[in-house]
């Protein structure tokens, strides 16, 4: 990948591109580079997880929502096959489709095929290859549909497309991503979401319900070894695009359940004392330090529709699974 991420994508070709308006966002290569300097430089050491998404993170994620230990994936998936009917009627006819992030293509088609009348298909990413390779396989699958991408950071202010701002909306938020936001953080999504999607809006979101430890963290941590290259993948990123120069042996993957927070945390640990370079600027590692990466949230369906309450949004209905894995939220403003 390019390292200087600042450019605008290639728009060479835009004529024969499916969706030409897509483009990387301008500054992300800042953004990457500040986050990691910053996080880097501070006690305790962290890095967002929303930069384990360039392409080959996505390319390990989808890898890890079809092992046998990452049960999220499918169990929203089965959710979605067994009441999207349902959803589709509390939802009602005649709405815009908005999705946080481009998700998984099967679960967003599994929704498409059942809104009535839906009158076009609106996701927000900060990838413009995820947004592309979603949105292209989408319009293929759904003859018509008319699907209008937009490269944003989804939880900082969007502008939508004109069109989208004064028809009625269905927010979708999929895979439990909003566990990766602490309480607030939470909170303010979903105020935020209230602003964007406007009154009379319905929204519908996965939510990772709490469960033991034997089922939480093998989620997170696969005898196979995939999370643990997503996660590694972070630094190989760095040294990609900041001219980093981690040695990925020195370090490993690390996943641990923090029963008190009700989470699951996500560490890379460094395996020596050592000393590492980014962008010309040294940090010093000691043996068993670690850098955090991410955080996934944990709730009870009750203490989901509460926190929704607080952030201005009306519980609808929510939908588990029969081991109460997974939760799916239809909510109303």
């Amino acid at each position: 990948m390019d390292s200087d991420l600042s450019l605008l994508l290639q728009d060479a070709e835009a004529a024969s591109e499916p969706f030409p308006s897509l483009r990387r966002r301008k500054g992300e290569h800042e953004e990457f580079a500040t986050a990691v300097l910053a996080g880097l430089a501070r006690p305790p050491r962290s890095i967002p997880c929303r930069f384990f998404y360039d392409a080959q993170g996505c390319g390990l994620f989808e890898e890890i929502t079809r092992l046998p230990e990452y049960y999220p994936t499918r169990t929203e998936t089965a959710l979605l096959e067994a009441h999207a009917n349902e959803i589709a009627a509390l939802v009602g006819m005649g709405r815009v489709l908005i999705e946080f992030g481009s998700g998984s293509s099967r679960k967003t088609s599994l929704l498409i095929s059942a809104l009535r009348n839906l009158v076009a298909y609106v996701p927000i990413d900060v990838s413009a290859e995820s947004l592309q390779e979603a949105a292209g396989w989408l319009s293929l699958r759904h003859f018509g549909l008319n699907t209008e991408p937009v490269v944003a950071d989804f939880t900082k202010p969007v502008t939508l497309p004109e069109f989208a701002r004064i028809r009625p909306k269905l927010g979708f938020f999929s895979g439990s991503t909003i566990g990766n936001f602490t309480h607030d953080e939470a909170g303010d999504f979903l105020r935020g979401a209230a602003r964007l999607l406007g009154k009379g809006s319905r929204f519908l979101i996965g939510v990772d319900l709490k469960k033991p430890e034997n089922i939480l963290v093998p989620a997170y941590d696969d005898a196979r070894g995939v999370t643990a290259a997503f996660n590694l993948n972070l630094l190989e990123r760095i040294n990609r695009e900041l001219g980093g120069d981690f040695d990925l042996s020195r370090f490993a993957h690390e996943a641990i359940y923090n029963e008190e927070a009700g989470r699951v945390e996500i560490y890379l640990k460094s395996l020596t004392g050592q000393r590492v370079r980014v962008l010309g600027r040294e940090f010093r590692f000691a043996r068993g330090e670690r850098i955090h990466t991410e955080n996934s949230h944990k709730y009870a369906v009750d203490e989901f529709q509460a926190l929704a309450a607080d952030s201005g949004w009306t519980p609808v209905k929510a939908w588990t699974d029969p081991a109460q894995l997974f939760s799916l939220h239809l909510l109303h403003l």
